[in-house]
């Protein structure tokens, strides 16, 4: 599933040393553009609002463009006497990546691939070695010469064919997420041509010849399968997903048997599948769908085994044989465990993986189809990020995950299920004598207005005293049922040195404690997501944790949202807020059938054509709430090809914001012209972008020299 999912950003003090005197942010370094207004009614339900900037849609319009650009200049002659400051921030984080690294290699068909950089190059270069780690590297993909004569470059997704001599790829070349397919001939070194243009996902059948694609209607929601066989001149529709709550995607089972092709919105899934061997044959329906029923199915020895919430609200796991595939012909394996999702599944030829949700916290567990036991894998931390790595051998009894910590640097590991034993393959190297030991990381609980406690991680130093006198920043998410577990990120060393608290808020309407935890805030119980994040910056205050005048709040795209609707709802929460990305124009993008994620997403933030839904999300739509009040020091940050949150929606909002708010605190907007919803695409890019929001940070909380 698709969604308004930023990266998430990381606020960072920069060293104070020999620091001259401190001064804060000037918002009157110059004069703030004004957008024309063009008055439109928009509304439903015989509801008639004025929208003033409703014209700043219009992106072919020069006048349009001007106003972006008005908005960098403004921005940049406020941040002006920071420039100096925000470099050093970024020779600082620089100094503490490692820039020529690689990958840990993982086991496929007979090679082991991985992924490097090199100091001063941008993007990663993939390459693979047959045999053995030790044997010569052969690159297949540099990313660098991709990027060539490109303001922007996005890989998408990368799968060799079965023998091992053709490589698929996607490529995005402008942040819309308008994927090109490529297929090379590894041998030669030539792009092979064929019909197949835009995808939104691709895998190949086992006769090294087939591909499987998928296409994007015009508001990019994936809904066409065709098949490719090379060769042909032409390519052959197999399905289309009518219902616009739904998109498709294609994979390979575990034991790479079987291609799935799965059609789901956010609450429902229907799955079809195929003999990866008889690309020819007819896609067959495992199961008819059942509004509110997902199920997710992997294949080993010729049985399915299906991670279904059918009767088990956070999922269990069924079986089922290749030729009675009906819900009705589904048999128990794995029931339900009060408390505990399971997330995710895969097979191996001896063991079953799993993903759990326990407590708010992932957690694996192994089952053993010989002995018919499970066990899970511990992990040391209260709080803490482990997934699944690339696993692409199904005969293997060596599973590969990753863990990290926000004191943790991430960190490879090889388990063997069967004795059940880890080993440490790699771990990110922190440069400049980082040491873990000096910091502590908490899980504590706010109380929500209805009672219910809500998890918060802190980071700080050991040696920080709790009087409630230290800066600190707090992120939030809360949708989607995506979870926001608490990783590592080796630039925050650096603001938690100078005694700043970091704090992540685990709300409602995300999926830290599971599928309850998602449908306690969305749709109709929206706001809760809202309140739960103004408990927890609250609780830290109460608990002496930071200063309610030296906090700095931050969400970005769906989290724009919480941002934008807390501000509303209590705009003395903080000293500033900073909105990346932020879907902030709720009423009038789920009014638009026509835009990107709006029809799948009736099911996640209501249907505008529905009144009480409608009138629902007014309550809150962050634009629509905009009042002549007081509000904290605002960065707004978007790109011009962002397809998941028009760069209008933050633009929208900060010309009516200008014209109402009281104070005279600084509120900038910058825009990348050139990117899309995750920023600029090179990992130098995209620094540059997080030394910019951490200097405006220092800058309005006068710690910027």
């Amino acid at each position: 599933m698709r969604s308004r999912f930023p990266s998430q950003l990381i606020w960072i003090l920069s060293p104070l040393l020999a620091m001259p005197a401190l001064a804060q942010l000037d918002p009157k370094a110059a004069t703030p553009p004004a957008a024309e207004q063009k008055p439109k009614i928009v509304g439903l339900h015989g509801d008639k609002l004025t929208d003033n900037y409703f014209w700043l849609r219009e992106k072919e319009n020069p006048k349009v463009i001007d106003h972006l650009k008005a908005e960098n200049a403004y921005t940049d002659a406020v941040m002006a006497p920071y420039k100096k400051f925000e470099e050093s921030l970024y020779t600082e984080m620089l100094g503490r990546i490692k820039q020529t690294d690689d990958t840990p290699p993982y086991p496929q068909r007979g090679y082991f691939l991985y992924s490097r950089t090199e100091e001063g190059k941008q993007y990663p270069i993939l390459c693979r070695k047959k045999g053995s780690v030790d044997a010569p590297e052969q690159v297949f993909l540099d990313v660098n010469q991709l990027a060539e004569g490109q303001k922007f470059m996005a890989l998408g997704h990368v799968d060799w064919s079965d023998d091992n001599q053709l490589l698929a790829y996607s490529t995005d070349i402008n942040g819309h997420r308008d994927y090109d397919f490529h297929l090379k001939n590894f041998a030669s070194g030539e792009e092979v041509k064929t019909p197949i243009g835009k995808v939104a996902d691709f895998v190949w059948a086992a006769d090294n010849k087939t591909i499987f694609y998928i296409t994007e209607d015009k508001a990019k929601r994936s809904y066409r399968c065709y098949r490719y066989t090379l060769g042909e001149t032409e390519t052959k529709l197999i399905y289309e997903e009518k219902d616009e709550l739904y998109q498709i995607g294609v994979s390979r089972s575990s034991d790479h048997k079987a291609i799935f092709l799965v059609s789901s919105s956010s609450r429902t899934s229907e799955v079809r599948f195929l003999p990866s061997e008889q690309p020819k044959g007819e896609f067959k329906l495992m199961a008819k769908r059942r509004n509110e029923i997902k199920y997710f199915p992997d294949l080993r020895d010729g049985t399915f085994y299906i991670r279904t919430n059918d009767g088990a609200k956070e999922f269990k796991i069924v079986t089922t044989s290749l030729d009675q595939t009906a819900a009705a012909s589904w048999k128990p394996f794995l029931p339900e465990q009060a408390g505990v999702k399971i997330a995710s599944h895969q097979t191996f030829k001896d063991f079953l993986f799993l993903t759990e949700r326990d407590k708010g916290l992932p957690q694996f567990r192994i089952y053993d189809f010989k002995t018919k036991q499970s066990h899970r894998i511990t992990f040391p931390e209260p709080s803490y990020q482990a997934s699944e790595a690339q696993n692409e051998e199904f005969d293997t009894a060596q599973v590969r995950f990753r863990y990290q910590s926000p004191i943790t640097p991430p960190s490879t590991f090889d388990y063997d299920m069967g004795k059940q034993t880890r080993a440490l393959v790699k771990q990110q190297e922190v440069l400049g004598g980082y040491d873990a030991s000096k910091y502590v990381v908490e899980r504590i609980a706010a109380k929500a207005k209805d009672g219910t406690e809500i998890p918060i991680t802190v980071i700080r130093r050991k040696d920080l005293a709790l009087d409630g006198k230290a800066a600190g920043w707090l992120y939030g998410y809360g949708s989607y049922g995506i979870p926001m577990d608490a990783t590592f990120s080796s630039s925050r060393v650096s603001l938690l040195d100078r005694g700043l608290v970091y704090a992540i808020g685990h709300i409602r309407g995300g999926g830290e404690m599971g599928e309850t935890w998602h449908d306690q805030a969305r749709m109709m119980t929206k706001m809760n997501t809202f309140t739960d994040f103004i408990a927890c910056a609250d609780y830290l205050v109460e608990k002496k944790y930071l200063s309610r005048d030296k906090l700095v709040i931050e969400g970005g795209s769906a989290g724009g949202l919480l941002i934008g609707a807390t501000l509303n709802l209590r705009p003395d929460l903080c000293k500033a807020a900073v909105l990346a990305v932020p879907f902030v124009d709720v009423l009038n993008t789920m009014s638009d059938a026509t835009l990107p994620l709006t029809t799948g997403e009736y099911i996640e933030w209501g249907n505008p054509n529905n009144q009480d839904e409608y009138l629902y999300m007014k309550t809150y739509s962050p634009y629509d709430n905009l009042a002549a009040k007081n509000y904290p020091a605002m960065l707004l940050l978007t790109s011009l090809n962002d397809s998941q949150v028009p760069y209008w929606e933050p633009a929208k909002y900060t010309a009516k914001l200008r014209t109402l708010r009281t104070d005279a605190n600084p509120m900038i907007f910058k825009i990348n012209l050139d990117a899309g919803h995750g920023g600029a695409s090179g990992r130098y890019d995209r620094l540059k972008e997080i030394a910019f929001e951490y200097a405006f940070g220092l800058a309005v909380l006068g710690l910027a020299p």
